[in-house]
């Protein structure tokens, strides 16, 4: 096993976004239990391991179209369903009504299409290993960062209203698929 060689679906950079994957169900793991400490921790490694694979992928000229959709089945998995797992979980004791769980759960389920549909379009406008100046839309892993601080506002009582909370990710959720022009890194 070459894992230098970008033919290779085992190569160092997708060994990189395997990691993540993993991470990303490990974390989801440890929201269901309750530990969203351990789960946080958890996503930024995969978070970590997302900016590795691209990195590793150009350094060692591993970019493939097979790598490019494994980074985003990663992405989807990480940055798109764990966030919004978290935030529910973590709010869900507060919901006071069922009307209420319903409303906020379609709310996260739109946050959950709009990353997809995201990722979907990205793919479709990026050729191999090419880098755009700019994102059209605030890419997922952004979308990711922005969720968990409306996390960490709600768990420190900053912003208590589960309705604040959740027209903020709704807001978030129209935002990957706008026009915004996001400098890329």
């Amino acid at each position: 096993m070459d894992l230098f060689d970008k033919h290779n679906r085992f190569n160092l950079a997708n060994l990189v976004t395997y990691l993540n994957v993993a991470l990303g169900i490990i974390a989801i793991y440890f929201i269901v239990q309750g530990n969203f400490f351990i789960a946080i921790i958890v996503a930024w490694i995969a978070g970590a391991c997302d900016i590795l694979d691209g990195k590793l992928a150009r350094r060692y000229k591993l970019s493939s179209e097979f790598g490019i959709q494994l980074d985003s089945f990663a992405d989807f998995l990480s940055f798109v369903v764990m966030p919004p797992f978290l935030l529910f979980y973590a709010m869900k004791p507060s919901i006071t009504s069922v009307f209420a769980e319903i409303t906020v759960g379609f709310v996260f389920i739109f946050y959950i299409i709009s990353g997809l549909r995201r990722l979907i379009e990205f793919n479709l406008k990026v050729e191999e290993g090419e880098v755009a100046k700019y994102f059209e839309g605030v890419p997922t892993p952004l979308g990711a960062i922005l969720l968990w601080v409306l996390y960490l506002l709600f768990s420190y009582e900053i912003f208590s209203s589960c309705a604040i909370i959740s027209f903020l990710v709704f807001l978030i959720a129209w935002s990957m698929n706008s026009t915004l022009k996001i400098p890329h890194p």
